[in-house]
């Protein structure tokens, strides 16, 4: 059985104020990398405590990644408002800024989940990081209109179930991109991906374990 990891919580310099952030590493062992969680939408309950989210985080973890989970600007501790997306990637950049900081030199992954999933493509173009899942991904709403795609190995797990995030939606926007990330459609899974998050954390480990080096 794994040993429990190192957890921290921690409160980092965000654009606009102090975000509330929890990090955790592998005990006792360098971390061979690190990964940034962006938790689902904060004005319809989500934080860096959601089950996908908190998910997403462990499967990272496991694999020997320092793990940062954090609260958007206006969530529960951390400070400033909801930006509609727009500061929210701020938020997002400023917490890979501040891990790379803590990290000098280890490989980068981006995970995110509906709202965090959309906030997580765009800020993979722009912090330029070296993996990224996308889980349920609020595209429509939140990442639209893309005038490049995220230069690294990338995953999209969605459940065609899901209520809130449109399944068919979410094929053709991985359809009009070019190379386009990997799908992977869980079936019988809804948007919370209640009774699968095993399958989910299992899923984001082998697409992980493929695209890193063996070094």
């Amino acid at each position: 059985m794994a040993k429990p990891p190192k957890t921290e919580k921690l409160f980092l310099d965000g654009p606009v104020g102090r975000l509330e952030a929890i990090l955790e590493s592998p005990e006792d062992v360098p971390a061979r990398g690190v990964a940034v969680v962006l938790h689902p939408h904060p004005q319809h309950g989500g934080t860096m405590h959601n089950k996908v989210a908190h998910t997403l985080g462990r499967a990272f973890v496991r694999m020997g990644y320092a793990t940062l989970r954090f609260n958007f600007r206006g969530t529960e501790a951390s400070e400033g408002e909801y930006d509609a997306g727009n500061g929210e990637l701020d938020d997002a950049l400023a917490a890979i800024g501040w891990l790379k900081g803590r990290q000098p030199g280890r490989p980068v992954w981006l995970a995110g989940f509906s709202f965090g999933a959309a906030i997580a493509i765009r800020a993979a173009i722009e912090a330029g990081v070296d993996g990224l899942i996308s889980v349920a991904p609020a595209v429509s709403r939140f990442a639209s209109g893309l005038q490049t795609q995220p230069a690294c190995p990338w995953l999209v797990v969605q459940g065609d179930e899901d209520e809130l995030v449109d399944i068919d939606e979410t094929i053709a926007w991985v359809n009009g991109l070019a190379p386009g990330p990997e799908l992977l459609v869980l079936e019988g899974a809804e948007h919370f991906f209640h009774g699968r998050l095993v399958e989910l954390r299992e899923a984001v480990d082998a697409f992980v374990t493929r695209n890193v080096s063996s070094d």
